[in-house]
């Protein structure tokens, strides 16, 4: 059994100066940064767009998805097959080792498997293993997968939110006792070990991650060949810091540059800006069944109030821009199953007063709405609000904090953001939000029937109905209100060769000096 090590908290590198940690192309590494304090790296039990990032560098999973095509290629596993709806089996990949220098095989995988399938074991993002049933060895490179029920969009799963971790990797995890007082494991402190092109050199939480490159990488793999040796991730919180070290040379790769700022980037020679798609969203969820309390959100006339009052094609032409798109769908438009075919909200002040008064409040009123991300977005839609009587209190937050408030106590108004963790199909988002679990504030019977219903049907004409069924019914109760689509503006040094994909992961194991 492969047994890994613990990471010893509080212990690495510690932050230079950024004249003593200059960046880039003398030393053939990248170092880039964003404002979030990441202390654990495993996306199991930290699931950020960072760590997001970190799992694709650090670990491989049994497929991997070609980000412009988004078909399947063998990354782990040299193929696979479905036996029947509820079974796949996989034949792996040999003469693999991971970073510990242990084989890799098939009890890697059975291993992997069982543990994050497992409630008891507390991944962060259910949704993304509660269809697996249980994996067995079937030889030394060869895997069977037994789903809970059929599971249509499971490559979609294996192939991009599920990586491999040693046989016996979690098992001596320490125990931590929570609020609560009961002891549980910390599966998130134990040192990460994956097959992947980078390797973890050094953690210090909260501060800086530095990642080198794996030399005994596998040939073959369709993430091809690493070519930069070290990447530096640092915490900064101020993002004008971060543009200040990325014009001195401090930094070399940005991303989520606000409009304003990528603009006059733009005219700086030795820096890159390019403006790309992602499959993020932003949205606004209401808490329609008053897990925060009584508050006048609990009525659907309310949430449709607020809904028309709100000028989402200005905030997308004024301050977030590129490419972004107004979205009426609870979904991201490419994702199977997705439908604008729906209620939609245009802007309409006028009929959001009509609808508040009906309400009850004429007046209107005061309320809270929560954030975490890109707060001048909130702020215009606060200031929509003003506009039609509600006086609404904006409480910003760290990541991590409002994601646990909003499953503790709920929220009335929270405004926030979802990738789906680049999975195209609506499984990755609506049912994770709309099917009964911590971070629905809908409840709706209905809606869980349906999407469980979808969820598990191999019939793709049933699923597309039903999804349509769910998010109908979420547009015209306004248990959400759709944003837009994000995009991204990166800004990264001119002599870096590097490519945005539509999935929001930088692919730095692509990545090049010119």
């Amino acid at each position: 059994m492969k047994i890994s090590r613990i990471l010893a908290v509080g212990v690495g590198l510690a932050l230079a100066s950024p004249a003593s940690a200059l960046a880039g192309k003398e030393d053939n590494s990248l170092v880039w940064a964003t404002d979030r304090e990441v202390s654990i790296i495993d996306n199991y039990y930290q699931n950020i767009r960072e760590t997001v990032v970190m799992q694709w560098h650090v670990w491989d999973s049994l497929l991997f998805r070609d980000p412009e095509t988004f078909k399947y290629q063998p990354l782990l596993a040299t193929g696979y097959e479905w036996i029947d709806n509820t079974t796949i089996e996989f034949d792996l990949r040999e003469g693999v080792t991971f970073h510990d220098g242990s084989e890799f095989n098939a009890d890697d995988v059975v291993y992997t498997f069982n543990h994050v399938s497992n409630p008891e074991n507390a991944v962060v993002t259910q949704a993304n293993v509660e269809w697996i049933d249980h994996a067995e060895k079937l030889d030394p490179y060869k895997v069977r997968i037994k789903l809970k029920e059929p599971f249509p969009a499971a490559l979609e799963y294996f192939a991009t939110a599920l990586h491999i971790v040693p046989d016996g990797h979690y098992d001596d995890a320490p125990e931590v006792t929570g609020s609560d007082g009961a002891a549980a494991k910390d599966y998130g402190s134990v040192a990460p070990i994956g097959t992947g092109p980078y390797k973890l050199e050094e953690l210090e939480a909260g501060k800086r991650i530095t990642l080198v490159r794996n030399e005994d990488y596998f040939e073959g793999s369709p993430k091809g060949q690493p070519q930069i040796d070290k990447l530096v991730f640092r915490t900064i919180p101020s993002l004008e810091t971060r543009i200040a070290e990325l014009m001195t040379g401090g930094i070399d790769w940005l991303w989520d540059v606000p409009k304003d700022q990528a603009e006059h980037l733009s005219d700086v020679p030795t820096v890159e800006v390019v403006n790309a798609p992602t499959m993020r969203i932003s949205y606004l969820q209401f808490d329609a069944v008053g897990k925060s309390g009584e508050t006048p959100v609990t009525d659907p006339l309310v949430r449709q109030a607020i809904s028309y009052a709100i000028d989402r094609p200005a905030i997308v032409e004024n301050l977030v821009g590129g490419s972004s798109e107004v979205i009426h769908a609870a979904c991201f438009p490419t994702q199977f199953g997705c439908t604008e075919d729906l209620k939609k909200y245009e802007y309409d002040p006028e009929k959001a007063k009509e609808l508040l008064a009906e309400a009850g409040y004429p007046d209107g009123f005061s309320i809270d709405i929560y954030a975490y991300r890109q707060r001048e977005f909130t702020e215009a839609v606060i200031n929509y609000l003003s506009q039609i009587g509600i006086d609404a209190n904006l409480k910003y937050m760290q990541y991590k904090a409002l994601a646990q408030l909003v499953w503790d106590s709920g929220t009335p108004i929270n405004q926030m953001t979802w990738g789906s963790s680049s999975i195209n199909d609506v499984s990755a988002i609506t049912s994770h939000f709309f099917s009964g679990g911590r971070d629905d504030l809908a409840q709706d019977e209905e809606v869980i029937a349906w999407l469980n219903e979808a969820d598990n049907s191999v019939d793709a004409e049933k699923r597309e109905a039903l999804y349509g069924k769910a998010l109908q019914k979420i547009a015209e109760e306004a248990y959400w209100l759709p944003m837009f689509t994000y995009t991204k503006n990166y800004a990264f040094d001119a002599d870096l060769d590097f490519t945005p994909t539509p999935d929001e992961v930088p692919y730095f194991f692509n990545a090049s000096w010119q």
